[in-house]
């Protein structure tokens, strides 16, 4: 049972900062199946419409990520939320292109649920976890292919130091097809009621497993 805990520096300033965590084990990562590159592909084209009629500050997971970020002294203009830099691709016609299933459903439900998601190798991951305010020295290679300094910024550390983050993921703890445990970690908006967010953690697991098989050890919505 992998335990997540959240640093009293963030409750102390959002207490109803949540996490959702799922543990997946014997997954098969591959390929996207065409249903899901055609529905990533529709969703964007459809949130595309939405976006040349709304402003991003009016998609809620947006406009609270933001607030969030700004109550943990973060600039949310310089270090934009995953999910938030995700629709700013879409609304310039830049579309996600398919990667591999596990990253590309991710990239679906963080459109999806206006929220950002992280997915990590299992066996990468080296005790329990904890989320807290980067301090100096913190970062990493990021799967943006650069170094990412993490100082400051919202992360989640491991025993072998950060890994993940809200804005960008590392490319120690990256899935591949070679990936058959993973964590996935879904930053839910913190005005969501506990049991909404049960809900959701629980329909995010049983659409990950009907696409890439396995089962789900553990799942659960982590929160002060």
């Amino acid at each position: 049972m992998l335990t997540v805990q959240i640093d009293p520096s963030i409750t102390s300033v959002i207490p109803t900062f949540k996490l959702g965590l799922i543990s997946y084990h014997s997954i098969a990562i591959s390929d996207s199946p065409q249903m899901l590159k055609g529905r990533l592909q529709f969703f964007q084209e459809t949130l595309q419409m939405d976006l040349d009629e709304k402003e991003l500050t009016e998609f809620h997971g947006v406009k609270e990520w933001r607030e969030a970020f700004k109550t943990l002294k973060i600039d949310p203009s310089k270090y934009r939320p995953s999910h938030e830099a995700l629709l700013r691709r879409i609304k310039k016609g830049n579309f996600l292109s398919s990667l591999q299933s596990a990253v590309d459903l991710n990239t679906f439900f963080s459109l999806q649920y206006q929220v950002p998601f992280g997915i990590y190798d299992r066996t990468k991951l080296k005790g329990d976890l904890s989320v807290k305010l980067g301090q100096e020295g913190d970062g990493y290679e990021g799967v943006n292919g650069r170094y990412n300094d993490m100082k400051g910024k919202l992360i989640t550390i491991d025993q072998l130091g950060p890994f993940g983050s809200p804005i960008v993921d590392s490319k120690r703890t990256s899935v591949s097809e070679l990936t058959t445990s993973a964590i996935q970690l879904i930053y839910l908006k913190p005005s969501m009621e506990v049991a909404e967010a049960e809900q959701l953690v629980q329909a995010v697991a049983s659409m990950f497993t009907q696409v890439h098989g396995g089962e789900v050890l553990q799942e659960s919505v982590i929160h002060s």
